[in-house]
């Protein structure tokens, strides 16, 4: 059975490495995912991460140099984004409660 070659990219400014192979697999180290609830961030580190052929749609560089996020985000940790979330998703809900009970009104 041939196997085919992967390529290892080392990143020496932000010590980070991603193995690509012919068929688009990723294998990603130290992934965060980023979450963001209003003017609130955290990265939520996911470690090794391994991302299929199929889902891959574009693998770019990212300029350095740019600032990441706009000056008016705070980041938290990852309790306080999780307690973020959870009060947005309770508002949204009671959001959706109350349109549901104003239904009977013709607001057109």
């Amino acid at each position: 059975m041939y196997r085919l070659p992967a390529y290892t990219i080392h990143y020496p400014l932000t010590n980070k490495s991603l193995n690509v192979s012919f068929v688009a697999n990723a294998v990603l180290e130290g992934a965060c995912e980023r979450v963001i609830v209003g003017d609130l961030y955290c990265d939520i580190l996911l470690g090794l991460y391994v991302i299929r052929g199929e889902n891959v749609v574009l693998i770019g560089e990212l300029d350095l140099e740019k600032e990441e996020l706009p000056s008016h985000m705070t980041r938290v940790s990852e309790a306080e984004i999780k307690r973020a979330q959870k009060v947005e998703r309770e508002a949204s809900e009671l959001k959706g409660t109350m349109h549901k009970r104003m239904d009977f009104l013709d607001m057109d």
